[in-house]
């Protein structure tokens, strides 16, 4: 399985909520491959919380360690790297992204929603109704996501591990284009 990218990472992007590291995980494992998480990588980086950089220093300081932490990244190879879900936003990261597979983890509002509602980590729902920031974020991020080389709708009823195996049949599909020469692999 390992031998399926031929070493090219595989990008994985989404939502706040949408499953990036749960799923990377286990896509790494499958893969053979490295896992890596942007956002734990920052937090390591920065010697301090997400939320403590947006509190501190605000989200453009954020996004620019985002990217140089992704620059980063993109020099290595046999990684499944989890993204966080506004790194769509800076041009810059293209560039990088697409030195691999992106796979967009596309999560409707109401279940994002579900798997939210307790969690306190997330800086940008710190608003009075988390419901439309998400759908406002969603939104502006669509296009960006969209981008993506694989788009993987998903659905409540799936299980982390069956998304898993609908992602790793569908790269072969992707792959293919690469000998037209109209992907960046």
């Amino acid at each position: 399985m390992s031998n399926l990218l031929q070493g090219v990472n595989l990008y994985l992007i989404g939502m706040m909520g949408a499953g990036k590291s749960t799923i990377g995980r286990l896509l790494a494992k499958e893969l053979g491959y490295g896992f890596v998480d942007t956002d734990d990588v920052i937090v390591k980086a920065a010697g301090k919380s997400i939320n403590q950089i947006f509190a501190e220093e605000g989200e453009t300081e954020f996004r620019q360690l985002e990217s140089s932490i992704l620059s980063q990244l993109c020099a290595y190879t046999k990684l499944t790297i989890a993204t966080g879900g506004g790194i769509v936003l800076k041009q810059e990261n293209w560039s990088y992204l697409h030195h691999g597979l992106i796979v967009w983890l596309d999560v409707p509002v109401r279940i994002l929603l579900q798997r939210l509602a307790e969690d306190q980590t997330r800086p940008l729902l710190q608003d009075p109704d988390p419901e439309a920031k998400l759908r406002s974020l969603l939104e502006q991020r669509q296009p960006l996501y969209s981008q993506a080389d694989l788009h993987i709708p998903i659905t409540e009823i799936e299980t982390p591990e069956e998304i898993k195996t609908r992602i790793v049949s569908a790269i072969p599909t992707v792959l293919k284009t690469q000998d037209t020469g109209s992907h960046n692999l």
